[in-house]
């Protein structure tokens, strides 16, 4: 078992490319597109690496073996959940060593020198958020990610199950979609205000907003998470309960684990909400059953 160490640096371009055709690479051998958000969990059993949620303060931990296995913390936001995922994964794929991540407030703000960790890292990112999926999410709803506002990018990074600067990092540094002042402009806009100025106050839980330009039929979260939906959803069960209409869309609020289905009835949009336990702890196959079947 290794912790992270400092090398002698290879050519990061060269290294960022490796990583985005391993990216492309491990998408198609699960069957994946090149273009939709995906469940990263879903693409780790597609591998065959389990992963299981830990209640630790770490990021996360590839231990080598067969099975190979991902612990994650489940202290982290979900986003961060699955970035960290994304990263251990990128670890099985290049084929390295059990390695554990400590903690870290933004890998993809400070690059690591070893290069393996720079490879799983942005193999990470571009696994979540491929250059093509990136240039449909923008051109679908008319944006471009130069001028594109703050909530606008909070929106994609939604729709993508990433953090809102861990989005405008790879937009800006591998996919130069957007120009780094810009970039540095956005940062300092952070999420607990976009989410304060959507919903008329501050709120401590976490916010998914969902549009109907949203690509997959599948919305990820947790219980106590706010989910911001396209006018008029109506839920088919009591997992979520309405919260209130706002110019934006209809709020709801996660109750309970489990699955609904969402549809709004004049258009026929519908979408899958799966609710996990909020700081759900064992298998990521279990997160959103009502009883704890752990092994």
């Amino acid at each position: 078992m290794m912790l992270r160490s400092e090398k002698t640096m290879p050519d990061r371009n060269a290294l960022a490319t490796q990583a985005m055709t391993a990216s492309i690479a491990a998408r198609t051998k699960a069957g994946l597109d090149l273009v939709n958000p995906i469940c990263i969990y879903a693409l780790c059993k597609a591998h065959k690496v389990q992963v299981r949620f830990n209640n630790i303060n770490m990021e996360g931990m590839y231990q080598r073996g067969a099975p190979s296995r991902i612990h994650l913390s489940a202290r982290r936001p979900l986003p961060r959940r699955a970035f960290n995922c994304a990263h251990e994964l990128g670890h099985h794929v290049f084929g390295h060593g059990s390695s554990i991540d400590e903690l870290r407030e933004d890998a993809k703000e400070n690059p690591w020198e070893d290069p393996k960790e720079f490879l799983a890292d942005n193999f990470a990112g571009f696994v979540l958020m491929p250059t093509l999926g990136m240039r449909q999410a923008f051109a679908k709803r008319g944006w471009k990610p130069d001028s594109a506002t703050p909530l606008q990018l909070f929106q994609i990074a939604c729709e993508f199950g990433v953090g809102y600067t861990t989005l405008i990092t790879h937009l800006s540094q591998s996919l130069n979609m957007l120009s780094r002042p810009r970039a540095t402009a956005l940062k300092k806009q952070k999420p607990s205000a976009i989410r304060a100025a959507l919903l008329g106050a501050l709120s401590a839980e976490p916010l998914i907003i969902v549009d109907s330009a949203w690509s997959t039929s599948v919305i990820d979260v947790e219980v106590g998470m706010s989910i911001l939906l396209p006018a008029d959803c109506e839920p088919d069960n009591e997992a979520i309960t309405y919260i209130k209409d706002l110019p934006e869309g209809r709020l709801f609020e996660a109750q309970q684990p489990g699955i609904v289905r969402v549809i709004q009835p004049v258009t026929g949009w519908a979408v899958f909400v799966r609710i996990a336990r909020k700081q759900y702890v064992g298998l990521a196959d279990f997160r959103h059953l009502e009883e704890d079947t752990d092994e």
